[in-house]
């Protein structure tokens, strides 16, 4: 196996970036298949959509060729809410009224951004393939929030906020939910025009207070983001720390480069990815399970880190879940 040092991965994320930038102009699809609008053009998703591939590949998966989740999926949860809210209803005696040809949760004049028709598209899309390793919901097409159904809890942003302008559209498009709805991503309404807006998650912003913070600076490196988040742990060699001792953060720091991904916050967590020859660790700052959680994609690159590090995990390394599909 060719050792992959994911030390670089900043350098590789950059130069998708700066391809993104270096996009051409061109108009949003509202169906979110094709097109371009903006400052990111289809040959800056294209790269990191090939960076995508190759972070996937370099963590074993493969497309199944099977099965997919396709986009028009209806959203089973929201399908069983709606329908105790019906049957609530209609104990209360109210009259059961047809459903609109529209979701009142969606808003058809706001374009989808190119990026999220393509990313459903790809041929290597492992959400789509493999749903049932990353415990998100989608959401298609996107639906506002404030919610006017009261199905997503998130609100819109306030009035003085750094991703909309004065008296531009305070409304976020939802496009992914934590599994238990814990969650929401989103993309301002006022930047639908994008082909590849930046990402919000509702969450407790550094203050404790609940709000939409930026998750990741495109919609492409969101898709990424998620990736980095949920592969390694099932497809690599695993180790966990409940806590850390200072010295240890310390050696993470000095011997481990940050992968230039912006934290993930999900349920609490505020988590930061170092990389290194084969090896990925994630960092939480937050208040997720374990403060330190290292992926090795192979047991010796672990117990490499281990020595680098100056811990001992010669008791704790566990082996990849892939492992146990193939028995």
């Amino acid at each position: 196996m060719t050792e992959i040092d994911y030390g670089q991965f900043h350098e590789w994320l950059q130069q998708a970036r700066s391809a993104a930038e270096g996009g051409t102009t061109g108009t949003a699809n509202p169906a979110g298949t094709t097109g371009t609008t903006g400052t990111t053009g289809a040959a800056g998703t294209d790269v990191r959509w090939e960076l995508l591939r190759r972070f996937q590949e370099g963590w074993g998966y493969e497309p199944t060729g099977g099965e997919r989740w396709e986009r028009e999926e209806p959203d089973a949860h929201k399908t069983y809410v709606s329908g105790l809210r019906a049957g609530a209803g209609a104990g209360a005696g109210s009259c059961d009224t047809p459903e609109d040809d529209e979701p009142r949760d969606v808003d058809p004049s706001l374009a989808i951004p190119a990026a999220l028709g393509e990313w459903w598209e790809l041929p290597f899309n492992s959400f789509a393939d493999r749903w049932r390793l990353y415990w998100t919901n989608p959401v298609w097409p996107p639906t506002v929030r404030p919610d006017p159904t009261g199905y997503g809890v998130a609100g819109g942003l306030p009035p003085a906020n750094p991703f909309t302008g004065p008296s531009e559209d305070l409304r976020v498009c939802v496009f992914m939910a934590e599994d238990q709805y814990c969650n929401e991503w989103g993309y301002p309404a006022a930047r639908s025009h994008l082909a590849d807006p930046p990402v919000l998650v509702s969450a407790r912003d550094d203050d404790g207070q609940e709000a939409w913070v930026l998750q990741s600076r495109s919609l492409s490196e969101f898709f990424l983001l998620l990736a980095v988040t949920r592969l390694p742990a099932h497809y690599g060699w695993t180790v966990e720390e409940g806590t850390i001792a200072p010295e240890v953060l310390a050696r993470l720091r000095e011997k481990l480069r940050p992968m230039g991904l912006l934290p993930w916050r999900e349920l609490g967590a505020r988590t930061e990815f170092f990389g290194g020859p084969d090896v990925i660790v994630a960092h939480d700052t937050g208040y997720g399970d374990s403060e330190l959680v290292a992926y090795g994609r192979t047991e010796h690159a672990l117990e490499r880190l281990a020595g680098t590090l100056g811990v001992d995990w010669s008791e704790s390394i566990c082996e990849p879940e892939s492992h146990r599909e193939e028995e």
